[in-house]
């Protein structure tokens, strides 16, 4: 028998409360499933409107532990229910640090591990290192229905070594929950091209499939564009979304296709990492 897995990424605008947006996300979640989905993908922080476009002290009261989050407890509720695992987006607060935190939350319901953002950026309307301390975690991986998947968040998509670093783990997919739009300094500047083509990169490089889901509307001065995807191992788009969009993404990936065309195309084997030391240095 050929080894797939169905997987689903969400869109939709995300301009909160909470517990409005939680309940659009579990409504789509609920949508996914009934359409077969088991590996069901939201936005990163989806608890509310993405605040990170300000540096406001006030804001760092929404954090919580992990097991107390808002959007932790719905999605782990609805896990259990469903018996789909989802990768929840939120911001945590682990004493008197805080971080920009996945929960991989698996079928049943209990949480399986958390990944810490690792690449934080920091620039106009995406103020995160004012938030969130850089990831201790490491990459991870997790096995879900028999398949590893890697997990980065949103600016971590930019970064082939987090992506290499995840398939060198075992990853057979890699999943980014995002929340990108416009540039705040520059009007005309759409990067949602550029975005999609360097996580097309990652399907291409790692032979692999790519799920990618991002907020749309206008939050404050943010115009976020969609544009969620899932590629196969070759990096075509299978499922795309545009700019405006509410909905469910859905596609049943096969496995062993994947792991066929990789192992053929001989990229893991090639590689040639005592060259690649200067890729470590910190300069």
């Amino acid at each position: 028998m050929t080894r797939t897995i169905t997987v689903a990424a969400l869109q939709l605008p995300l301009p909160g409360p909470v517990q409005p947006n939680i309940e659009a996300v579990s409504a789509l979640v609920e949508e996914a499933a009934t359409k077969g989905a088991r590996l069901i993908l939201p936005p990163e922080l989806f608890e509310g409107p993405y605040f990170c476009q300000v540096e406001e002290e006030e804001l760092f009261a929404n954090a919580r532990p992990t097991a107390e989050h808002p959007s932790v407890v719905a999605m782990q509720a609805l896990a259990a229910k469903l018996k789909v695992a989802i990768p929840t987006s939120f911001f945590e607060k682990d004493g008197p640090h805080y971080y920009n935190t996945l929960a991989m939350i698996g079928p049943d319901g209990a949480i399986m591990g958390t990944y810490r953002k690792s690449h934080i950026p920091d620039g106009p309307g995406y103020e995160e290192k004012y938030y969130f301390r850089p990831g201790n975690t490491g990459f991870k991986v997790w096995d879900v229905f028999g398949t590893r998947i890697g997990v980065g968040v949103c600016w971590d998509q930019w970064y082939p070594e987090c992506a290499r670093a995840m398939a060198l783990m075992g990853a057979e997919l890699l999943l980014y929950p995002t929340a990108i739009g416009s540039e705040p300094y520059d009007a005309d500047l759409d990067t949602s091209r550029m975005w999609r083509r360097a996580m097309h990169g990652h399907a291409v490089s790692n032979c692999m499939p790519v799920i990618a889901a991002n907020r749309i509307g206008s939050e404050g001065d943010a115009n976020f564009y969609g544009h969620s995807f899932i590629t196969n191992e070759w990096g075509d788009m299978t499922q795309a979304f545009g700019a405006s969009e509410t909905g469910v993404l859905v596609e049943t990936i096969d496995l062993d296709r994947a792991a066929k065309h990789r192992a053929g195309m001989g990229f893991f084997r090639d590689r040639r990492p005592q060259l690649y030391g200067r890729l470590a240095e910190d300069v």
